[in-house]
């Protein structure tokens, strides 16, 4: 059983894999005779995922941590300098490479900060965009300006905003579409007729997907990439 941890800007997330299965992994109660590797992606320093290796460590658990690299088998990444590129964009590029073989993918992670990543159908990485968040993109207006503000409540839906809440959200909501909609435009110039699937992950993953017919939302799509990754990476 593989214990698989994603440290994000602003949490841990963890899951238990076996079988092909992934389940809920209790931080505070880890099942350590049951786990034979831990293999983490970090984003950022996590005094808690310490914790964990350190225990991992005293029982003798070997641990793996995800690094990006300029290839991995047939899978290409556009950044001249790898180490630039988040660790969990490099995974989802992983699990979207290999969920579906010779497909282009838009792959949208929907965080504290929105990540569009577009990959052809040979595997090649053509780059891709970091947007803010949609709480970010609305707080942010709402921090820097005097008149503009958010009422609490107002949902995000794409429609004309009618009052200033409305507005914003709506507002946040449409570029982060318009953005989407240009990472088509640059798939379909490359290559015409190549078949996309649009991805998507992240908090507003599932909002998202609603407004694109035939995308799907994948909550696991990161933690796929790890178990991936850790499996192609053997195979290396």
């Amino acid at each position: 059983m593989r214990l698989l941890i994603d440290v994000g800007n602003t949490s841990l997330k963890a899951v238990m894999w076996h079988n092909e299965q992934a389940q809920p992994a209790d931080i505070n109660n880890l099942p350590w005779l049951q786990i034979t590797e831990v293999i983490y992606a970090c984003v950022g320093r996590s005094d808690l995922l310490n914790d964990i290796l350190v225990q991992a460590a005293s029982n003798n658990i070997a641990c793996f941590e995800a690094k990006v690299t300029k290839t991995l088998g047939d899978l290409v990444c556009a950044y001249e300098h790898v180490g630039n590129l988040g660790i969990d964009r490099w995974l989802a590029l992983i699990a979207g490479f290999t969920l579906y073989p010779n497909t282009a993918c838009i792959i949208v992670d929907a965080g504290t900060a929105t990540t569009i990543d577009v990959l052809n159908s040979e595997g090649l990485h053509l780059g891709g965009w970091i947007l803010p968040g949609l709480d970010l993109m609305t707080s942010l207006l709402t921090q820097n300006t005097q008149r503009v503000f958010d009422d609490g409540k107002t949902p995000f839906t794409n429609e004309l905003g009618k009052n200033t809440p409305n507005g914003l959200k709506n507002g946040a909501l449409v570029a982060t579409i318009g953005a989407i909609e240009q990472a088509k435009l640059h798939l379909t110039a490359q290559k015409a007729d190549q078949a996309t699937q649009i991805i998507f992950a992240g908090g507003y993953g599932s909002l998202l997907q609603q407004q694109f017919a035939g995308s799907i939302f994948d909550s696991l799509l990161v933690m796929k990439g790890l178990k991936y990754w850790y499996e192609l990476t053997e195979t290396v």
